[in-house]
């Protein structure tokens, strides 16, 4: 499919696309209405931020909570790969990774979702059907990036064409990343428009979506203040997720971010009675950091949304760490990396 081929109808040209921003304010979401909704939105408390992050953060769970932990950490993982090298049997090897993260334990549950560059969806597809075929809707999801992934600079034409052709080929969840740069220099309606116009995209031939996760890149934008406006535009804009990082960009996630975007959804949750999920993503690579996660998203927006469908980790190293911490409380031994498969 060309980008001459896309008819890219935008949230400006009906209230239809962006159902949201309808619900909450009226009317289209105009430049002037966004800025000035958005400019309304309370700045960030950052001290009192960062000391709950920090108090949370020393919060410890009982050795008999901890195996289970282990497990939630594993069913909220999506296990990624996003490299210019990445083959068709990388692909093949994670999905089988997905599967079965610990051969060795056949009570090890699989994770939530494979994540790969749209190229590699047929491979992920072909990997995990048969397995996905008896799963009765527990399946592994297959995520691909998406708009011109990391750093969203393409035209939306472009950006849908990456979208559409990843359903296609097979992708339950597109992550997309927004233009840092349009939100930085205040063209929040450009941001909306790409957002919204990518959540139509997500809409399949048979009335079913893909699951849209909208990445802010956190790091690039530099305040809390920017991060809770990026939060509740995704959000309005169509977003099923939200979430921090590409995972290229350092800072990645972290505790505080994290904890800031689940307030945004807790607030949403208030306000209409829909949830929204969080994912983390990039800079957590043990279970010790993870588990800190878990506890923050149960203080802050409940246990309800320890599943798959309202939090993920992206994450491609924390799996090993994860499942080496599993077997040393099931067998009482530490087991070395070489206990673990490098994909």
């Amino acid at each position: 499919m060309s980008s001459k081929e896309i008819n890219v109808v935008t949230p400006k040209q009906g209230t239809a696309l962006a159902p949201r921003f309808n619900l909450i304010l009226g009317g289209n979401p105009s430049a002037a209405n966004l800025k000035r909704y958005l400019s309304g939105i309370p700045k960030v408390d950052a001290v009192g931020l960062e000391q709950r992050a920090a108090a949370l953060s020393t919060r410890s769970i009982k050795s008999t909570s901890k195996l289970k932990s282990l497990d939630k950490i594993i069913e909220l993982i999506d296990l990624t790969t996003l490299e210019g090298a990445d083959t068709p049997g990388k692909i093949r090897s994670l999905a089988a990774k997905a599967i079965r993260p610990d051969p060795s334990d056949p009570s090890t549950p699989h994770v939530a979702a494979v994540c790969v560059y749209g190229d590699m969806v047929p491979y992920a597809v072909d990997s995990l059907k048969y397995f996905n075929k008896m799963r009765d809707g527990n399946s592994i999801k297959i995520a691909a990036v998406a708009t011109a992934f990391p750093s969203g600079r393409a035209s939306l034409n472009a950006k849908i064409v990456d979208t559409t052709e990843a359903i296609a080929a097979g992708a339950d969840e597109i992550d997309m990343v927004i233009d840092r740069g349009a939100f930085l220099s205040g063209h929040f309606d450009q941001v909306f428009d790409q957002i919204a116009s990518i959540k139509v995209a997500c809409r399949r031939p048979d009335s079913t979506h893909a699951c849209l996760k909208v990445i802010l890149e956190t790091g690039e934008l530099n305040t809390y203040d920017n991060v809770r406006e990026a939060s509740w535009l995704a959000i309005l804009a169509g977003a099923d997720f939200i979430k921090t990082s590409t995972g290229k960009v350092s800072p990645a996630a972290t505790l505080p971010m994290t904890l800031l975007m689940l307030e945004v959804v807790r607030d949403w949750y208030k306000l209409t009675g829909e949830r929204i999920g969080v994912k983390p993503a990039g800079g957590i690579r043990n279970s010790k950091e993870a588990i800190r996660y878990l506890v923050t998203v149960a203080e802050t927006v409940g246990e309800e949304w320890l599943q798959p469908n309202l939090f993920r980790f992206g994450a491609s190293s924390l799996l090993n760490d994860v499942l080496l911490q599993r077997q040393r409380m099931k067998t009482g031994n530490y087991s070395g990396p070489n206990y673990v498969t490098i994909d």
